[in-house]
């Protein structure tokens, strides 16, 4: 049903809302200088008080991505795709999704060498868990939404893919602001990759979780009555 296409959704608006609302924050209270270039991300997350609100919105991103990553490792096998891909595909989502755990805990004041490793789990894997949907995407049965979700998909990840790169040259020669300036176009995309992901949950059906009633007092009764009513027989039948 289409209440599952709002799991998604929830994410890339969430997770878009929090990190701009971060940077915000980290701008009013001068723990950056805009004058001094853009930003990355990690950096307006590092200081107090904004840092314990980028790590909560990690840790609730990173729930999600766990979340959605498993949903749709389902909905792919119930497509008829049960490939080594798929496999691969919630492989990629978990450590990714450590990654972004990681990243939001471990500032980069705290530990730069753990919060790159958590990075590049989350921005690496993670764009390497899109190429693989992308691949699954063509592969499974086909949906009403395949022709354009297809397509949308592949742009997202090629953009990804040239802005990963781009950022990693850029930093590599000092650019750092506009290195900042890709990284925030990068985490956008990444969120909006997931967000795509409500085209195909709709089609989800929805499952309730029932509790077995427990048994009462009088059909336990009524049951041992039976059990022993039989064996009285099985017993009677082996004399005779």
């Amino acid at each position: 049903m289409w209440q599952w296409a709002l799991l998604p959704i929830c994410l890339a608006v969430f997770g878009t809302a929090g990190i701009w609302t971060v940077f915000a924050i980290s701008v009013t209270n001068g723990s950056v200088n805009l004058t001094e270039g853009v930003p990355f991300i990690s950096l307006c997350g590092t200081y107090t008080p904004q840092s314990c609100l980028f790590a909560q919105i990690c840790n609730i991103c990173s729930v999600l991505v766990l979340w959605i990553v498993v949903i749709r490792f389902q909905q792919v096998k119930d497509f008829g795709n049960h490939g080594k891909a798929n496999t691969a595909s919630i492989v990629l989502g978990f450590i990714s999704s450590l990654g972004l755990s990681v990243v939001g805990n471990v500032q980069q004041s705290v530990s730069m060498n753990i919060h790159l490793v958590g990075a590049f789990l989350a921005f690496f894997l993670g764009l390497a868990y899109f190429w693989v949907q992308l691949f699954l995407t063509y592969q499974g049965q086909p949906s009403p939404d395949r022709c354009w979700v297809g397509p949308v998909r592949a742009t997202c990840c090629i953009l990804c893919t040239i802005l990963v790169i781009l950022m990693s040259v850029l930093l590599g020669a000092g650019y750092i602001s506009e290195a900042a300036v890709c990284e925030w176009v990068l985490v956008t995309l990444l969120l909006a990759l997931f967000g795509l992901f409500a085209a195909e949950f709709r089609h989800i059906d929805f499952h309730h979780l029932r509790v077995q009633k427990q048994a009462s007092e009088d059909e336990c009764i009524l049951s041992s009555v039976v059990m022993n009513k039989h064996h009285g027989h099985d017993k009677h039948a082996l004399s005779s």
